[in-house]
């Protein structure tokens, strides 16, 4: 019986491709494997997966080959980029490829397992610093402003810590956030070293000026 998402896994290192299967594997189902894009195509096409993780950089035209062997054959098939590159140009390529998201590989496995999980349900997913290139590539393609409403760095917040964050960014001490919100100081916290570790942010203030910016606040 199977269990979780459908993945299939393309890499050209081998020992990567195990340690991904063997951390995936609590969560869903590893349906195949591939280390070049010539294995990859006839493999994704006749297995059918329902996510395939694939590297970017790899021989013969590397992971948008795959993409876009794949989709011409089974648009059904969805894809995360999961790469070692946070080069604008690399993310920007693969999405317009037809990727549904780019993780980095310093990604943490339940994160990764849950960005399987949301490209699945077809939601997009970016590691949260390279959301930017993707926004700003629209925007320049639509001559206008990108609609924050489609921030993908947004998605990766949860319902109850944008509201620990809007009054964060207001202002208000531990304290006085837990009594507006009936939680505990502790529980404030975590919700705030969540938010700085999703989105890559340092301090307070960084985090305040994020929230302003897309008018959190």
């Amino acid at each position: 019986m199977s269990r979780g998402v459908r993945v299939f896994i393309v890499d050209d290192h081998a020992l990567f491709r195990s340690g991904v299967r063997a951390e995936l594997a609590n969560h869903h189902e590893i349906v195949g494997a591939a280390g070049s894009v010539e294995e990859a195509v006839p493999a994704i096409v006749a297995s059918r997966p329902d996510v395939v993780l694939l590297d970017v950089h790899m021989p013969s035209g590397g992971g948008r080959a795959v993409v876009e062997a794949v989709l011409a054959e089974a648009p059904e098939v969805r894809f995360l980029a999961l790469s070692v590159s946070d080069a604008a140009e690399d993310v920007i390529a693969i999405i317009r490829a037809g990727a549904r998201g780019y993780v980095t590989k310093s990604i943490a496995a339940d994160e990764l397992a849950s960005a399987v999980t949301r490209i699945h349900a077809g939601d997009a997913v970016f590691s949260p610093r390279l959301a930017g290139f993707v926004l700003d590539a629209f925007a320049a393609e639509s001559g206008g402003t990108a609609d924050p409403s489609l921030d993908p760095e947004l998605d990766l917040i949860s319902p109850r810590e944008r509201e620990v964050l809007r009054y964060i960014a207001r202002g208000y001490a531990y304290k006085e956030v837990a009594h507006e919100l009936s939680i505990s100081v502790k529980t404030v916290e975590t919700h705030v070293s969540a938010v700085l570790r999703k989105l890559q942010l340092s301090n307070r203030y960084e985090l305040t000026r994020w929230a302003t910016d897309r008018r959190l606040v």
